[in-house]
């Protein structure tokens, strides 16, 4: 089982070999009780954008998208 906590400050990798970046946040739908997105920017930077949706998306990954957490998070790449 993975925990919220594990995904803080791991690097991101995409199943292609890209680094994507760092968790630095961790969004949670709690109306269905999942993790919605991994952040790879600091909310509180996101939130100051004149672009917040367009930003998100660029600094965030589905959770959908997780292959494994390890060393490293995997992720598949974009559909």
């Amino acid at each position: 089982m993975v925990m919220i906590s594990d995904f803080y400050g791991k690097k991101v990798l995409s199943v292609s070999g890209k680094m994507l970046g760092e968790v630095k946040q961790v969004i949670v739908d709690i109306d269905n009780a999942s993790v919605s997105h991994l952040l790879l920017s600091e909310m509180s930077r996101l939130t100051k954008s004149s672009d917040l949706r367009s930003d998100f998306l660029k600094n965030s990954i589905e959770y959908k998208r997780v292959k494994k957490v390890a060393e490293l998070v995997i992720v598949g790449d974009r559909a």
